[in-house]
């Protein structure tokens, strides 16, 4: 019988170990498995959180170019003093009939940039915004003309077409103080002023913005490009 319950005692001695060790077994399992769905779980958050904040961005980055698409216009003033001379000739050397008139023009300009016509493409995967279009300026001349010292003949008098001519020439002679004069160039900066403003969004979102194929990095960049 003594025997009997010294087997037993060695058999309980020899299993218990065995049962511990499956017990931390099955926790480490456990514990394995939790990690396992833990780090998924993870990723997937994380990943989905990363897709919201793009989103974020995208939606951030279209409401600021929104916001710059409105019309920008520099104005100005100008005069011309035009003299403007047509003789007619006859088949009679020496005689000719004449018109002329001083005309003075002063013209009210305006040099706008329409920006809700500016055209761009997103990419949201290496979040790069490329401006893929920036509308030409538009100039508009209003003249007011008057004329002084008209004087004409009978045979050679004053018609519509002078008076087409005379306005296409003042038009023309206007476009060429225009290009020399400060006007263009502040209607430009005023441009570069409102894009520099999708700059700054891109840059501070960590995005890259570019045009024509380059990279725009600063506003000297904006300039030289859209300027060239």
């Amino acid at each position: 019988m003594a025997r009997t319950s010294s087997t037993e005692t060695a058999i309980k001695n020899m299993l218990i170990p065995l049962v511990q060790a499956i017990g931390r077994s099955g926790k480490l399992i456990y514990l394995l498995i939790f990690l396992i769905v833990g780090f998924f779980a993870y990723q997937f958050f994380t990943k989905k959180s990363n897709t919201t904040t793009i989103e974020y961005d995208t939606n951030l980055i279209q409401v600021q170019i929104k916001n710059v698409g409105k019309l920008v216009v520099t104005e100005g003033h100008f005069a011309e003093v035009l003299t403007y001379k047509d003789r007619k000739e006859t088949y009679i050397p020496g005689l000719s009939f004449d018109k002329k008139a001083l005309v003075i023009i002063n013209a009210d300009v305006t040099i706008g940039f329409d920006l809700s016509k500016v055209t761009y493409d997103i990419d949201e995967k290496n979040k790069i915004v490329t401006i893929t279009n920036i509308p030409k300026e538009e100039i508009k001349i209003s003249p007011d003309f008057k004329y002084y010292n008209t004087e004409s003949s009978t045979f050679n008098e004053f018609t519509g077409d002078d008076y087409n001519k005379i306005n296409k020439i003042a038009r023309a002679n206007l476009l060429k103080k225009i290009e020399k004069s400060t006007l263009k160039t502040n209607a430009q900066n005023r441009l570069l002023s409102e894009l520099s403003k999708m700059l700054i969004v891109t840059n501070s979102l960590g995005w890259t913005l570019s045009y024509k194929g380059n990279v725009v990095k600063n506003d000297k960049d904006l300039e030289l490009k859209i300027i060239n």
